[in-house]
């Protein structure tokens, strides 16, 4: 009789069947670091795609970001957080908190450090948090592109002295280097279990909030040193159409017409300022430069139109002013950068208006930042 190729020849199972019987495991991971060291780049990396905010500005990241990553190993939830600085106010106050909080919730810490030896209070305060904290800790020496590889060897002997860690592996997220590494540590550590997301899942996220994040993100990469920490962003409006190629030519032309700009007291004392078309600075194309002609293409001539409109807020006039910018140049900038990459995201054609508004203070307004959504979980 022929022998199964699922048992051996004492009836055991095979090689074969135990690895199709391989658990996944399946667990939380917190990125956890100073502004700007790049937890937001890493976990882009690592999703393939582009979900969290970058820039070179320090504290980018305000609120908690949970993402997944699946793979044959298992399903890893990814939670980023906020940049751990010395708070200036009531927002910088709610990021150190959203930081902090997860580190209860996790099986795993990566905590994110630049190669320097010298350890700065920052990193310090992270290392007595982490001290408290029964979690494993895998420490991630990131931007290792940018100095030479014998540098990087006195890191690690700093950090060691710091803190015992499960694993410290050099990386650089910009480049993926250690990407691997760094994943086959992570999963040794989460429980075995079923995934907490179907396989699909990258983000819990909406995409209202990811594209009121690719706004700011453009005020963050355009805006002088000042202005862009006291921006938030509101989407008002985010309607899917389905519309004609003609209907989309004619908007297009009405478009570059250049409709006049004006300024009013907007609600409850907020003052506004609007732009249509070139002259107000709000992006209105499209995607008429040309870029992603076939997006949203439907048959019968039809396509999917995004129409989003969107408000800038800042805490100054003269800040209102700049965001504008002369003739609405800068606002039209912020405009056509966003609409670019909410196309890539929504994967169709997107007209976007953006409004810029005046709220006094809003970072030391309780209020205010629950409104923007800054608000205990």
């Amino acid at each position: 009789m022929a022998m199964d190729r699922t048992e051996t020849e004492g009836g055991l199972p095979s090689v074969e069947s135990l690895e199709g019987l391989k658990q996944k495991r399946a667990g939380f991971v917190t990125i956890l670091g100073r502004p700007n060291v790049g937890k937001s780049t890493l976990m882009n990396h690592i999703l393939g795609m582009k979900l969290a905010i970058t820039s070179k500005r320090p504290q980018t990241t305000r609120k908690r970001m949970q993402t997944v990553y699946t793979s044959d190993e298992g399903q890893i939830v990814f939670l980023d957080t906020p940049g751990i600085h010395k708070a200036k106010n009531k927002l910088g106050e709610y990021m150190d908190r959203a930081a902090e909080n997860t580190i209860r919730e996790v099986d795993c810490v990566l905590w994110l450090v630049e190669p320097e030896t010298f350890i700065g209070a920052g990193e310090k305060y992270i290392a007595e948090l982490l001290q408290k904290a029964n979690v494993p800790v895998i420490l991630a020496i990131n931007k290792i592109d940018t100095v030479k590889k014998a540098e990087v060897l006195p890191v690690i002997d700093a950090y060691r002295d710091l803190l015992s860690f499960h694993a410290i592996i050099p990386i650089s997220a910009k480049h993926s280097t250690g990407k691997d590494e760094l994943l086959r540590e992570l999963f040794s550590l989460m429980p075995y279990g079923e995934p907490f997301y179907d396989e699909d899942t990258v983000t819990d996220e909406t995409e209202r909030n990811i594209v009121s994040e690719l706004i700011r993100e453009q005020a963050l990469r355009n805006l002088s040193e000042e202005v862009p920490h006291g921006i938030a962003v509101e989407i008002e409006s985010m309607k899917l159409k389905s519309v004609r190629g003609a209907d989309r030519r004619e908007e297009q032309e009405s478009s570059k017409t250049g409709a006049n700009s004006r300024r009013k007291g907007g609600s409850k004392g907020a003052d506004e300022s609007r732009g249509d078309g070139g002259s107000g600075g709000a992006d209105k194309s499209g995607g008429s430069d040309g870029s992603g002609d076939s997006q949203g293409r439907r048959k019968g001539g039809r396509e999917k139109v995004w129409y989003i409109d969107a408000t800038i807020y800042c805490e100054k006039n003269s800040h209102k002013g700049i965001i504008i910018g002369k003739e609405g140049t800068m606002l039209k900038t912020i405009g056509t950068g966003a609409r670019k990459e909410a196309e890539r995201l929504l994967d169709a054609k997107v007209v976007l208006n953006l409004w810029v508004k005046v709220r006094k203070d809003w970072r030391d307004n309780e209020k205010q930042l629950r409104s923007f959504g800054y608000k205990e979980d």
